[in-house]
């Protein structure tokens, strides 16, 4: 009797350096591909960029294995995971379900009792873990606990050899029988609404996609990427973030490309990055309550003063200062933001505004096409100064002259922020400071064509100053 394994696609929608594929082509199994998408699941809370990235990212899964000569099975939208696979295990001669582990608390929970029940059901159920380099559950500091700090981690994984797995595609021996009743369309995940600065036409959200990327990458933008990464005015970043999010491509394989340029500024640049990510989900795994609460519980109880209108201000980048709105636009124009940008408008909200770091982590939620929760997590908690390695709250990016020393030569301002494009470059990071007919001459008015800042730089810098004091005096001596 012949073998049948159901491989469950997540967020590793890739054939090439997957563990789960590679074991049951080693072990004589005919392989059925399956993907589960449901409204009912917590983790599967999408955003609007992610949920557009996912249904082409989908399809192009879809596409390849159907040249191999499989079909993707897509589970129905109204049931849950669970039920679904007992389904179509019952339907099916499947004797073996087979997955890579994701790392996010909902998911870890629903695995463990899926995997539970169909071991009592007689059905070998296995996980894998192909979604980042290292698993959490080995990795820990010399005390035994889980690293919070980023560089001991990073110096701990050092020597550790990184090799994806490689299977021949063409000895896969595909099941047949089943019929895929639900369609990628019928999941809905494409947005009602156009965007007009080109969303569409950003990327190439495919496999295909992301290793043309890391090929004009590599090695030149590699190599330079230590001194141009924090210039978002340049094409200096790899922007494999999305690819990596939905596992179109794996961290082992980007890692040992990387590598393989036998570069020490890649690996203390570029391939550090990585592991940044790594670190991310660690965190994320072992302290599972951060994605909504502080990684340190005292920042619990920070005096954040909540106001809607600065928050619809800083999403719709009209806060008056020109590379934080810049940012903001980016973002909502191409589901994705510069990393140094993200550090800008992120300590923008909560320092100068005091706005919670939540409200940040779930528009960027909602906006990004790289939106990882661990990550998401990691970074808005590192900006607010209440997580791993976390930025000091008492320290307040100065977004002009953040946007002086990133943006030197205004070129991303005037791109994103196109009503300031005639405004001499002395005075575009600040044009509340250009005299009046400097900016009549570039046809703008402050409050008409570019929004008067909705706070000044001093008066934010002192609310955050004394929120953190006011903080300090509540807390224990």
């Amino acid at each position: 009797m012949q073998k049948i394994a159901l491989l469950w696609f997540r967020n590793d929608l890739r054939l090439t350096d997957n563990d789960a594929l590679n074991w049951a082509v080693k072990e004589g199994y005919q392989i059925l591909p399956y993907f589960h998408y449901s409204r009912h699941e917590e983790e599967w809370a999408l955003g609007g960029a992610t949920r557009w990235w996912l249904h082409h990212a989908l399809t192009d899964l879809q596409e390849e294995i159907a040249e191999l000569g499989g079909t993707l099975i897509l589970g129905d939208l109204d049931t849950p995971a669970d039920e679904a696979l007992k389904q179509v295990i019952e339907s099916s001669q499947v004797t073996a379900v087979l997955w890579n582990r994701a790392y996010e608390p909902a998911q870890i929970k629903r695995d463990t009792a899926i995997k539970a029940y169909f071991k009592q059901q007689g059905i070998h159920a296995q996980s894998f873990n192909s979604t980042i380099l290292h698993d959490p559950t080995k990795v820990f500091n010399k005390s035994g606990t889980p690293f919070r700090v980023f560089t001991p981690f990073w110096k701990s994984l050092l020597n550790e050899t990184i090799t994806p797995t490689e299977t021949a595609l063409n000895t896969i021996s595909w099941a047949s029988g089943m019929e895929a009743n639900t369609t990628i369309d019928t999941y809905d995940l494409l947005p009602s609404i156009k965007w007009d600065l080109g969303f569409y036409d950003s990327w190439d959200p495919t496999r295909t996609g992301a290793l043309a990327r890391l090929e004009q990458f590599l090695p030149d933008k590699a190599v330079q990427y230590p001194d141009k990464r924090d210039r978002p005015d340049l094409d200096f970043t790899s922007q494999l973030s999305p690819y990596l999010h939905f596992g179109q491509i794996g961290p082992r394989e980007l890692v040992h490309k990387l590598r393989s340029a036998n570069n020490a500024t890649i690996e203390s640049g570029v391939v550090r990055q990585v592991y940044w990510r790594e670190f991310a989900h660690h965190l994320l795994y072992h302290f599972p309550q951060t994605p909504t609460q502080p990684l340190y519980d005292k920042y619990a109880n920070f005096p954040w003063e909540e106001n809607s209108d600065y928050l619809k201000a800083w999403q719709q980048g009209q806060t008056g200062f020109p590379v934080v709105d810049a940012g903001m636009r980016q973002l909502w124009a191409t589901g994705w933001m510069h990393n140094r940008v993200r550090m800008i408008v992120g300590s923008f909200l909560v320092k100068h505004l005091l706005q919670p770091w939540q409200e940040g982590a779930d528009w960027f939620w909602d906006t990004l096409v790289d939106a990882s929760l661990p990550n998401n997590t990691l970074g808005w908690q590192w900006v607010a100064g209440s997580g791993a390695d976390g930025a000091p709250y008492f320290r307040v990016f100065n977004p002009i002259i953040q946007g002086q020393k990133f943006d030197v030569t205004g070129d991303y301002v005037r791109k994103w922020c196109p009503e300031l494009k005639d405004v001499p470059l002395k005075y575009l990071h600040c044009p509340f400071d250009a005299p009046p007919l400097e900016l009549h001459a570039a046809g703008v008015t402050l409050g008409k064509e570019y929004p008067l800042p909705i706070i000044s730089h001093p008066d934010g810098r002192a609310k955050a100053l004394g929120a953190f004091e006011k903080f300090k005096q509540s807390q224990p001596q």
